[in-house]
């Protein structure tokens, strides 16, 4: 799997934080600078930890599934792409009241934002995908991602947030089929 593969995945799974973000953007009054920073890094480093934790996972029962791993990488990201597409037209990302001011929430929103990230995690390993670099760039790519969300959060409201979780599932279902048809055809 090359880089551009990777920043899309990494692209597609800072969807939800980016959701996230805008609306926070829109609601926080103080200390708007200290908060973007803060809440960004907290997703970027969930989103660049929970992979690793999901190779972790992965490469321990490699050996057992690798005659099918294509179907399992294709359904990996084909169920969490239409979770986030399904999430985009059912759920409001935080409740319309997001403050990021105490830490439990911001961790418990991290975590949230995170969990598809796991299970790409698992994929990752199927593909024997160097971890620590496909990390680094989920985390690089999500922590700008979210300071672009707040700033169009302050600016712009919440038109965007459902959309940005589609555009998200959209790309991870993407992914999923090129990696089902590559493996397909060797």
């Amino acid at each position: 799997m090359g880089n551009l593969e990777i920043v899309l995945i990494g692209a597609g799974l800072a969807m939800d934080a980016f959701a996230v973000s805008i609306t926070c953007g829109a609601t926080i009054t103080e200390k708007r600078v200290f908060q973007a920073m803060r809440a960004s890094s907290s997703f970027g480093l969930f989103q660049g930890g929970m992979p690793i934790l999901g190779w972790l996972v992965g490469t321990t029962f490699r050996g057992h599934i690798v005659a099918f791993d294509h179907w399992v990488a294709f359904g990996l990201l084909g169920l969490i792409g239409i979770k986030m597409i399904y999430d985009s037209f059912h759920q409001d990302c935080c409740g319309g009241n997001c403050v990021l001011i105490k830490p439990g929430t911001l961790l418990m929103l991290s975590i949230a934002t995170s969990i598809d990230a796991l299970i790409v995690g698992v994929g990752f390993a199927l593909l024997d995908v160097s971890i620590l670099h496909a990390a680094l760039l989920i985390a690089a790519i999500t922590f700008v991602i979210c300071l672009i969300g707040f700033y169009l959060g302050r600016h712009t409201g919440r038109l965007l947030g459902g959309r940005a979780e589609f555009i998200g599932g959209v790309v991870l279902i993407a992914l999923g089929i090129k990696i089902l048809i590559e493996h397909l055809g060797q």
